[in-house]
């Protein structure tokens, strides 16, 4: 079976938790399926970060000619040419990792569309009136055409099935691969980057987007003058500095910005406790990746991330009471470090379900034998 995956709305470094999804997805297949044939869609502007799997046996590279930075022309090539590509290449399913299915389908292929949130939706303030009419386009559309929908968390098939009910019938649930690896960085290089000691400081890893909720988690450390902040993550950066000036913090608080893998890993296994303020996340990996590490974390009952994070974490009934997150957080300080694996999160366990989705929509495809009638 051959198995495209249009990869052509990476931008690398910028599509956050999306990114980290679909690197370890492919990684998984590379790793666990050899029955497969897999052929990735790729952007001439980021095909260099996918080059490892041009060197895999049962992969293939197609960098598509269009930049995944040019969002308006890589759209349409994605919605005029992208099928006709996987037509070229004889793909039996087509995975779309985003809902951005393309709008022609005359290939053989069977479409699969990952849903990640509804974030449109519950936040609509976030986007313009345009934006929000075209997302309520693409998931419709992509809803009624695509074969199978993937759900990220139980959460997420509940809103697709409350604002898309025709659709919750082809939806199945596969949560989010979460790959734990060690850091290879020591403490000391961590001191020397950012001037944080080992075990003497909070992490946090996320957007600047309000539903963050990352001013009540700011309110707090004004009620811990001894404890310092690391948070990592892109967006309004200027806002939060502001905050942080107004509220005497800044000495206190470490904006890192993007950091690599490895050296967000390190801050990981060198916090003294994880803190997750959100209250919408469509999966939620970081808590899930400090749980691994053994880290307490100190969080959100919201959307999800009770579901994923398996009643294991210490929960804030109401995320915005800063009185309330002090509590949690000294109580969390009193337990010892616990490493929790998740195996239900493994690469290998992940693969085998997408693979046996991909396997059913084949059979379903292939071509009913007519046996003649006997006279």
């Amino acid at each position: 079976m051959r198995i495209g995956i249009d990869l052509l709305w990476v931008r690398t470094g910028i599509c956050g938790g999306t990114e980290s999804y679909i690197r370890n997805l492919l990684d998984g297949f590379a790793a666990y399926d050899r029955k497969n044939e897999y052929v990735l869609f790729a952007a001439k502007d980021h095909a260099r970060s996918f080059l490892k799997y041009a060197h895999t046996a049962h992969m293939r590279l197609q960098i598509c000619k269009v930049a995944s930075g040019s969002r308006i022309k890589r759209m349409l090539w994605e919605n005029l040419y992208l099928d006709a590509a996987a037509a070229r290449w004889h793909v039996d399913v087509m995975l779309i990792p985003v809902y951005s299915k393309p709008a022609a389908h005359i290939s053989r292929a069977a479409y699969v569309s990952v849903i990640h949130d509804f974030q449109a939706l519950h936040y609509p303030a976030y986007f313009s009136m345009a934006k929000r009419c075209f997302f309520k386009y693409s998931w419709y559309r992509t809803a009624r055409t695509s074969a199978k929908l993937v759900t990220i968390s139980d959460a997420v098939r509940s809103d697709l099935a409350s604002y898309v009910p025709f659709a919750a019938k082809k939806a199945v649930t596969i949560y989010n691969p979460v790959v734990t690896r060690a850091s290879g960085i020591s403490p000391e290089q961590i001191e020397r980057m950012y001037g944080v000691r080992r075990m003497e400081y909070f992490y946090c890893v996320s957007s600047m987007l309000p539903h963050k909720n990352l001013d009540t988690i700011l309110r707090v450390m004004k009620q811990l003058p001894h404890v310092r902040l690391v948070i990592s993550g892109v967006g309004r950066e200027q806002g939060l500095r502001q905050k942080l000036r107004a509220y005497r913090i800044a000495h206190r608080v470490v904006l890192t910005g993007y950091v690599p893998d490895n050296v967000r890993d390190c801050l990981y296994e060198n916090c003294r406790l994880f803190l997750f303020p959100s209250v919408f996340e469509g999966f939620g990996m970081p808590p899930v990746e400090a749980m691994r590490r053994g880290k307490r974390v100190v969080m959100t009952r919201c959307a999800c991330l009770e579901e994923v994070t398996q009643h294991r974490a210490v929960y804030v009934e109401d995320p915005y009471s800063a009185a309330e997150w002090k509590e949690k957080i000294q109580y969390a300080l009193t337990l010892p470090e616990e490493k929790i694996p998740f195996p239900e999160y493994a690469l290998c366990e992940i693969v085998r379900q997408y693979t046996r989705l991909f396997s059913s929509l084949a059979d379903q495809n292939k071509p009913k034998v007519r046996h003649k009638k006997r006279i």
